[in-house]
């Protein structure tokens, strides 16, 4: 009997320690369940309908999200080729003369996006000497100042940009400054052509117009006289000839 009374209350313990993991357990999995659920309409209102075509018949939210990275990553060789072209752009990255910095920037941000996206890629400090190694040499004064005057291992990429920016403000308007003063250096020479070709011409005609003039006054002159005629040098050379036998 003692044995027994020993026992037996053992067992309705271990009844009830059952019941409470079980219980336990069934409020775990209902906890993940909503979770789970959650995490679907979190995903199915940010996809759009072509994408939700995709992968409604997901169960699980994992399953949905290794879906999606398959579709735009692709697999893990897919993935390294896309990591290998980013790189590569990364290296070549330059900004011709002509583009302003926030169009560089942007580019430059779309391929550090892209690898981040694909847990690739370089330190803040990598970003920011690359930037400015990428700069056209008409930038080379004010990259010098920045590396004189900042601590490129600390300086932020934004920061960056925004002191460049305002240096890429003066210098357009010191460029519109030159290209002003060109044009009017441009214009004074083409007047002062324009004015010297009109003067050639008149003194030309003023000559022209005194040289008929004073030949008409000698005209006249020898017409009064009644010595002289004016002739064509044929008609001169005959008139001598006749002269002379008279």
């Amino acid at each position: 009997m003692s044995q027994l009374h020993l026992t037996d209350p053992a067992k309705p313990k271990d009844r009830s320690r059952c019941w409470w993991i079980r219980g336990y357990q069934d409020g775990d999995l209902k906890r993940k369940l909503a979770k789970n659920n959650e995490a679907k309409i979190v995903l199915y209102n940010a996809l759009p309908k072509k994408e939700y075509e995709r992968i409604f018949m997901c169960k699980m939210a994992k399953d949905i999200w290794q879906s999606l990275l398959i579709t735009h990553q692709g697999n893990s060789q897919v993935k390294d080729n896309k990591i290998d072209l980013l790189v590569q752009q990364y290296k070549q990255f330059t900004i011709p003369e002509e583009e302003s910095i926030d169009s560089g920037f942007a580019r430059f941000n779309n391929i550090i996006t892209s690898l981040k996206a694909l847990d690739e890629g370089f330190s803040s400090k990598n970003y920011v000497r690359k930037f400015l190694r990428a700069l056209h040499p008409k930038w080379r004064a004010k990259i010098t100042t920045i590396e004189e005057l900042k601590d490129l291992s600390s300086l932020a990429l934004d920061e960056l940009i925004g002191n460049l920016k305002v240096q890429e403000v003066v210098m357009e308007k010191d460029s519109k400054i030159y290209r002003d003063k060109k044009e009017r250096v441009k214009s004074i020479a083409l007047n002062a052509k324009k004015e010297y070709s009109d003067d050639e011409t008149s003194t030309s005609g003023s000559d022209d117009e005194e040289y008929a003039m004073a030949l008409r006054n000698i005209k006249k002159f020898f017409r009064r006289k009644g010595k002289f005629v004016w002739q064509p040098r044929e008609e001169k050379k005959s008139f001598r000839q006749r002269d002379e036998k008279k």
